[in-house]
């Protein structure tokens, strides 16, 4: 009996994570890309202040570490 729980747990242990947050987060950054991209095609004045400027910043930074996480984690 306890052989076979330690083999399942060593077979548990061996499985792959589960890289769903990384490809949410990682998904999410590259919407984030797109839509930035045809923001600042469609005006010339993206973004119009510096409050926004630091907002999309802030979000784009908060994205990118977002992904960087996740993708450490569930390797």
């Amino acid at each position: 009996m306890l052989a076979a729980l330690l083999t399942l747990a060593a077979e548990a242990a061996e499985e792959e994570s589960s890289k769903t947050l990384f490809y949410v987060v990682g998904g999410l950054a590259a919407v984030w890309a797109i839509v930035l991209f045809a923001l600042g095609m469609r005006t010339s004045t993206f973004p119009g202040s510096s409050g926004a400027m630091r907002g999309v910043i802030a979000i784009s930074v908060l994205l990118v570490v977002g992904a960087m996480a996740s993708s450490i984690l569930t390797s």
